[in-house]
């Protein structure tokens, strides 16, 4: 399936979900961090994933780093390519990618870019039925991931606003709801999301894309810049300042999606960037205040004695956390409100949403009075 987002504009009301369809890609998902402490144990295989395509089935391929860690998001056939060691934790599900796309009918719908595009439609709808999503949002569309063991509710949630389809092999093949949803019992509404408080780093970035053909030709700067740029001093110099680091890459059934700050695209050669038309700069808005979701510490990071408690409070938290709905929702929702677009990327610990720098001061005054109970 080619992912494309044409001239950069999507629906997003309800009623323009009639005009796209809601495809459930093939690709089964782990979704993963990897602490920077054991990285030197993974430069191997995340190398044989981004630059030797040829010797790897991998097809969907997401790394998004953090000043503490990097969230890997692969398919069964990436997940084999990185050793099991205390370093990396894994998300107990198996997730399923969900794309949206227009199914050819023209609309006079208002426009936005990104996550905001779906957050009535789709994202909202999933939250109201205690339905979990993550989030990856790249230069080329948006995909919504979905446990596994939720696929029926999705289906039974969304099949009378979109035509749903299923890739197999290779093939959108229409999925008979009625057949996927006979005896399925409506989940429980889901009950008020905590609201998450959210900051914003000083950092401008880009959203970019690159031709395939052209990785050799830069792998020098972008193994530095996975691997090497952020040194524990640089990061807390960075970070006093109120900068973060970020980094996103994705390499997904061979379209690749780069998110930098303004400073990292400088080290880039300008020639081989893809951009949008307009080359927006975009800001960042994190969050949560402690992690969120996946959050579960390494064993090495507790003292002996204290592991078997602490294992079994923690997986109570992860199973909590993992569990809440509308995370996103409370963000895209008020992004779709007023109409302002924006990508979002879910990381292990946090997540992030970027808007048009133009806008960054109202979208703080509105999350911030949302935060605080007031409309």
């Amino acid at each position: 399936m080619r992912f494309a987002r044409a001239d950069r504009t999507f629906y997003s009301t309800p009623e323009c979900a009639r005009e796209m369809d809601l495809h459930i890609l093939e690709h089964r998902l782990r979704v993963t961090s990897l602490r920077k402490a054991g990285l030197e144990r993974y430069t191997h295989g995340l190398i044989k994933l981004v630059f030797l395509r040829d010797k790897s089935r991998c097809k969907f391929f997401s790394l998004t780093e953090m000043p503490d860690d990097y969230t890997l998001v692969l398919d069964e056939e990436g997940f084999k390519e990185l050793p099991q060691t205390d370093y990396l934790q894994v998300a107990e599900a198996t997730w399923l990618a969900l794309n949206v796309v227009s199914n050819g009918h023209s609309s006079t719908c208002s426009q936005t870019i990104g996550v905001t595009k779906i957050a009535k439609s789709v994202i909202a709808p999933l939250a109201q039925h205690n339905v979990s999503v993550f989030m990856l949002s790249t230069y080329q569309t948006d995909f919504i991931l979905v446990r596994e063991s939720d696929l029926p509710a999705v289906i039974h949630t969304l099949s009378e606003e979109f035509s749903i389809y299923k890739e197999v092999n290779g093939e959108s093949v229409p999925v008979d709801s009625n057949n996927v949803t006979n005896g399925f019992i409506k989940p429980k509404t889901a009950a008020s999301p905590t609201v998450h408080p959210v900051l914003s780093p000083k950092n401008q970035f880009c959203v970019m894309s690159l031709d395939p053909d052209t990785l050799p030709t830069i792998a020098t700067i972008l193994m530095d810049v996975m691997f090497y740029s952020a040194s524990l001093k640089a990061r807390s110099a960075d970070q006093d300042l109120g900068y973060i680091r970020f980094f996103s890459f994705s390499l997904i059934d061979g379209y690749i999606s780069i998110v930098v700050d303004t400073q990292t695209q400088k080290r880039f050669p300008s020639n081989l960037l893809l951009t949008s038309a307009s080359s927006e700069l975009w800001r960042m808005v994190r969050i949560g205040g402690q992690p969120l979701g996946f959050g579960i510490k390494s064993r090495d990071e507790v003292n002996t004695e204290d592991k078997g408690e602490y294992f079994q409070n923690r997986l109570r938290d992860y199973a909590d956390k993992t569990d809440e709905c509308g995370i996103v929702a409370q963000i895209s929702e008020p992004l779709a409100n007023a109409d302002i677009s924006a990508y979002y990327i879910s990381t292990f610990n946090f997540d992030h949403a970027l808007v048009p720098e133009e806008d960054i001061d109202s979208v703080i005054t509105m999350l911030q009075k949302r935060q605080n109970g007031e409309r």
